[in-house]
Order: C-alpha cells, then sequence, then structure tokens
C-alpha cells in the first residue's frame, strides 16, 4: 500500500514544481492550440511553425554562453543529434494537426511515457517496481482508446472542427513523434543535471535553428512561396516564438529541480484544458470515450509518478552519477592516456 504523506508534499521545492508543471502544461496546450489553428488556416508548414522557437533559444542562451565563455562540458555532436531528433518530433506532431483532433494529438502524447520507462531502463538502468510497470500498462490502454475512439469517428463526424482526412494516419504521426520526444527527455533529464541548463537550451536553439532552416529549404519553401498567409495566421505564427522560448526554458527548470516524473505528470493537466478548448472554442461535443481515455490515462500516470520509497530516489541519484562519471571518463580518457604514456618509468 502507498502512503500520502502530506506533510512530505508541502515543501518548497515541490510547490514551486507544481506552479511551474501547470504554467508549462498551459503553454503546451497554448502551443497546441495554435499550430491546430495554423493547420485550419491551410498552411501546411510544420518545420516553419518551431523555426523561430529555436532561433529564440540560439539568441538568447547563445549570448550568454558568448559573455561567460564557460567551457564546454558535452560534445558538440550531442546536441547536434539531440536538435535532430526535437525537431524531427516537432515535425511530426504539428504535421498530424491535418489529419487528426488536437484532443487525440493531447492524448496521444502520454505514448512519451512508456517510453521514457523503457529507454531509461535501457540506458540509464533504471529500475522500475511493479507499480510503474502497473501503470505503464493503465496509460497505454488509455492510448488504444484514443485509437479506437478516432477509427469510430463517425459518430463525431460534423462537429465543426476540421479534424482532418486521415484521424488513423494522424494518431500514427502523434505515436512516432512521441517517441522521438521520449528520446528528447531522457537526453535532456540526463544533460541537465549533469552537464549545464544554458549550454543545453543554447546548443538546442542552435543546432535546432540549423537543422529546421535545412529542412525548410527542402520540405517547404516551395509551400510558404505559393501560400498566401492571412493575417490570423501571421499573428498566431509570431505567438509561437515567445510560448516555445518560454516553454523549453521552464522544461529545463522543472526537470533540473523536480525531475522528469513531476514534468509528465504536470503535461496530463493539458489534455483537460485541450477538452476544455474544444468545448468552449469550438462550440462541439467530444465523444465519451475521450473522457474515459483521459480517465484511464490519468490513473495510469498518477500510479507511475507514484513514488514508493526513498530509496528509488537515491537509486535514481546513483544512476546518474554514474552516467555522468562514464562520460567524464570518456571526455578525458585520451589526455589521460597521454599523460600515463608520457610519465617516465
Amino acid at each position: 500500500m502507498v502512503c500520502f504523506n502530506f506533510n512530505k508534499m508541502k515543501t518548497k521545492k515541490t510547490l514551486i514544481g507544481l506552479g511551474l508543471g501547470q504554467i508549462i502544461s498551459l503553454l503546451s496546450t497554448f502551443i497546441a492550440f495554435t499550430a491546430s489553428e495554423i493547420a485550419r488556416k491551410g498552411i501546411n508548414a510544420p518545420t516553419t511553425q518551431s523555426f523561430m522557437g529555436y532561433l529564440s533559444l540560439a539568441i538568447v542562451y547563445g549570448g550568454i554562453m558568448l559573455y561567460r565563455r564557460p567551457a564546454i562540458k558535452v560534445k558538440w555532436y550531442n546536441y547536434l543529434l539531440l536538435a535532430f531528433v526535437d525537431v524531427e518530433a516537432n515535425f511530426l506532431v504539428v504535421k498530424a494537426f491535418q489529419n487528426t483532433s488536437m484532443t487525440s494529438i493531447m492524448l496521444l502524447d502520454c505514448w512519451a511515457i512508456p517510453c521514457v520507462l523503457i529507454l531509461t531502463r535501457v540506458f540509464l538502468k533504471t529500475k522500475y517496481r511493479m507499480m510503474k510497470i502497473s501503470g505503464v500498462v493503465i496509460c497505454f490502454l488509455g492510448v488504444v482508446m484514443v485509437v479506437f475512439s478516432d477509427v469510430h469517428s463517425g459518430d463525431r463526424a460534423g462537429n465543426g472542427v476540421n479534424r482532418g482526412s486521415n484521424p488513423v494516419k494522424g494518431d500514427l504521426l502523434v505515436l512516432a513523434g512521441a517517441t522521438l520526444y521520449a528520446v528528447c527527455n531522457v537526453s535532456e533529464e540526463f544533460l541537465v543535471k549533469n552537464a549545464d541548463m544554458i549550454e543545453l537550451l543554447a546548443f538546442l536553439g542552435i543546432f535546432g535553428a540549423i537543422v529546421g532552416a535545412v529542412q525548410i529549404s527542402i520540405l517547404e519553401r516551395g509551400v510558404l512561396k505559393a501560400t498566401h498567409w492571412p493575417t490570423e495566421a501571421i499573428l498566431l505564427y509570431l505567438g509561437l516564438a515567445p510560448a516555445l522560448f518560454l516553454y523549453y526554458s521552464l522544461v529545463a527548470v522543472l526537470i533540473q529541480t523536480n525531475g522528469a516524473t513531476m514534468f509528465n505528470l504536470s503535461l496530463l493537466t493539458s489534455d483537460m484544458w485541450a477538452v476544455l478548448i474544444r468545448i468552449f472554442a469550438y462550440h462541439e461535443k467530444v465523444d465519451w470515450l475521450y473522457y474515459l481515455a483521459f480517465a484511464t490515462t490519468a490513473i495510469g500516470l498518477i500510479i507511475y509518478s507514484t513514488k514508493e520509497k526513498d530509496q528509488e530516489e537515491q537509486r535514481d541519484g546513483e544512476v546518474a552519477s554514474e552516467q555522468r562519471k562514464k562520460v567524464l571518463d570518456a571526455e578525458d580518457g585520451e589526455s589521460l592516456r597521454d599523460s600515463l604514456i608520457g610519465a617516465p618509468t
């Protein structure tokens, strides 16, 4: 049995984490809502929508790095790979807005959580108890319900929302994007705790902007030239830049102070905001399976987020320390070997 310790929860760190988590949740909902509205305007430029966010990260945090001139703690190509995966994850999810509803996308993003569990188990050697595994299974059932409700979308046809011509394709795009998000989350958690947050955000912005610019020139240049952007779409696009900047910045802070569990649990409420937007902004009915899927996913996420004992936190700390030691050994190994070879015998 899991005992809830209210006194333990009433700590400054936890309350700050809850506050940051809700701000991130609202930002996530705003970003999804804006991307959905741009798709409704008929603009098919997924990479373009996230480009300004990366550029703002590069300018702000890159400027801070130039001012401080710190020693780079992680090889640059690691950040390049991270940025590439993040750009493609954003591309897939934004692309999905042209095929399925915003509510489905927000709920299917929960697929990133079991993926995070698997990746941390394989690469960070984190061990999970039965309660964590049960949470993953329940969360997966919620994802299945969302897909099932989109397959049987005939009952929701004519509600007024541009759901796209192929909701099943959209769901698959979101699942692929969520998997890539999981790779990013695990990588960012390790880097932000063992390297430097400013360095992470600066290189993520720099390489994200570079990868995005190349992808725009290859895939979206013709679309941008041929597409007439309404004034509303331009304003929405410009609003994405500060929202993405704040989102990435606060996510890094939350992961550094409270961990990925608090981050994943906070994103759960974005699904509720998405449902409210769909009801009040779009004036339409929401299929009952969405509510059941939301409740099921919520139960799974709560079970997943529950810490059974303090030993788990200690074990996670030991794993992080071990992984950091491996990175430092790999980077300093060559110079150490040269010193030993050149030492007098």
